[in-house]
């Protein structure tokens, strides 16, 4: 067996680097992917016309297109992201679609401060879990918004009911032995334990927080790719394809293998390679 040495922790530092260039080349398939739980993020917010919004960790510029059309014309969204070729490929998109309410800046939302007034509302689709200190960040966002000012987020649920990851790492862990994760480290479940959620977001001094889950199918990459084509976005963006990268060139074969049938058997025409999924719909005010 070969012991993973890497952390599965993701940093500002890759985001801003080596995971954010995962992202880009493979953005239209992560937008594909988690396009339903932003719309319903997006739908339970409830924006308003004229709304001054805040993205965290804005990625591609998806979720900050979509709030800018509805708080238009007089409202405006700016999207804050850590990695530099994600803004800018953000920009680029806004102006392909010709919004002139969004702008993106490049930035630490956990540090960030405000060179102009107060916004009105904060959202993050999937962007609030890597910080490296969750209590002092959510502190630092609310102070980018009004006195009882709204926070939408949607995160994953616990590791153990998004088979749509762990039936993958399952895989992986049949060829490499994989160190158990700390549940509460930086990373795409940091916010799956409530409890810690909840904690999280009073220190940071939000309150009448409301939780609903979100609870779907995720088809992996988006519903028109092959089993095949799944196999390379997964090796080549998640992290299971991070931790295949240590391993050798044996068990990487293997595993793809493995993997592949894995995909074979969730496969459906029309709708891809689909698992189940849970993620939480977090409001709250600060």
């Amino acid at each position: 067996e070969n012991q993973l040495k890497a952390s599965e922790q993701l940093s500002g530092e890759d985001w801003a680097g080596e995971m954010g260039n995962r992202w880009l080349a493979n953005l239209d398939y992560f937008e594909q992917m988690i396009a339903p739980i932003g719309k319903a993020l997006v739908e339970r917010a409830l924006f308003q016309s004229g709304e001054r919004v805040i993205d965290i960790g804005s990625g591609g510029g998806a979720t900050t297109r979509e709030v800018a059309r509805i708080v238009a014309p007089e409202g405006e969204v700016l999207g804050l992201d850590v990695a530099p070729m994600l803004v800018a490929e953000a920009e680029k998109r806004r102006a392909e679609a010709s919004i002139g309410n969004a702008r993106f800046i490049c930035a630490d939302a956990s540090t960030f401060r405000l060179k102009e007034p107060l916004f009105d509302r904060l959202v993050s689709r999937f962007g609030s879990m890597f910080f490296a200190e969750p209590s002092a960040a959510f502190a630092n966002m609310k102070g980018l918004i009004k006195a009882n000012s709204r926070i939408d987020l949607a995160v994953w649920g616990p590791p153990s009911e998004n088979p749509w990851m762990m039936e993958m790492m399952s895989v992986v862990r049949r060829h490499i032995e994989v160190p158990p994760a700390d549940p509460r480290a930086p990373g795409p479940f940091a916010f799956g334990d409530l409890d810690y959620l909840n904690h999280t977001l009073a220190s940071g001094g939000f309150q009448d927080v409301q939780i609903d889950p979100y609870i779907g199918q995720q088809a992996i990459g988006g519903a028109e790719l092959t089993t095949i084509e799944v196999l390379d976005f997964v090796l080549s963006s998640l992290g299971v394809g991070r931790i295949l990268d240590e391993a050798s060139e044996a068990i990487r074969t293997k595993a793809s293998e493995d993997l592949l049938l894995l995909f074979e058997n969730h496969f459906s025409p029309g709708s891809g390679v689909v698992m189940n999924c849970k993620a939480w719909l977090v409001s709250a005010r600060s």
